[in-house]
């Protein structure tokens, strides 16, 4: 059974453009969680820190039998990424507008934890209208067909 935790909300509120893949830094508890599907990254965003990528707010719930230690359930995660693509990234967050979301959380084949976040740009309120306006007609041409 595979794991896969979406953003839906990300594609209605930004513009997504590049999209990017990395592994996340965890505990050994935490992939427990994420394993068992019990993580969100509704709220995520990512962030450059001293020429390091992290991953903030991302939650992962504390797991039940994780024994004495005490986890904070939205740390920051560092994320993996190679340096040629954090200098690209970090180019790209220098224009004024721009941001990282975190787009889908899964379980590669390998095993590990691995983030896919896009360079995203914010949409305006009449450019959400829109999308709600073109998913009704789709919506009511669908219903007319059956």
């Amino acid at each position: 059974m595979s794991v896969e935790i979406k953003n839906k909300k990300a594609s209605f509120t930004y513009f997504l453009e590049d999209e990017f893949t990395a592994g996340i830094k965890l505990n050994g508890c935490e992939i427990k969680s994420i394993r068992n599907g019990k993580a969100s990254i509704t709220e995520a965003y990512c962030k450059m820190e001293k020429g390091e990528m992290w991953v903030i707010n991302m939650y992962v719930e504390v797991y039940p039998n994780n024994g004495y230690v005490k986890q904070n359930p939205r740390r920051q995660r560092k994320l993996l990424l190679t340096k040629n693509e954090i200098k690209k990234l970090d180019k790209k967050l220098k224009n004024v507008g721009i941001t990282l979301v975190p787009t889908l959380l899964f379980i590669s084949k390998s095993g590990y934890a691995k983030i896919k976040f896009s360079i995203a740009k914010g949409k305006k309120m009449r450019d959400k209208r829109e999308v709600i306006k073109e998913r009704d007609v789709a919506r009511d041409i669908d219903r007319s067909l059956r």
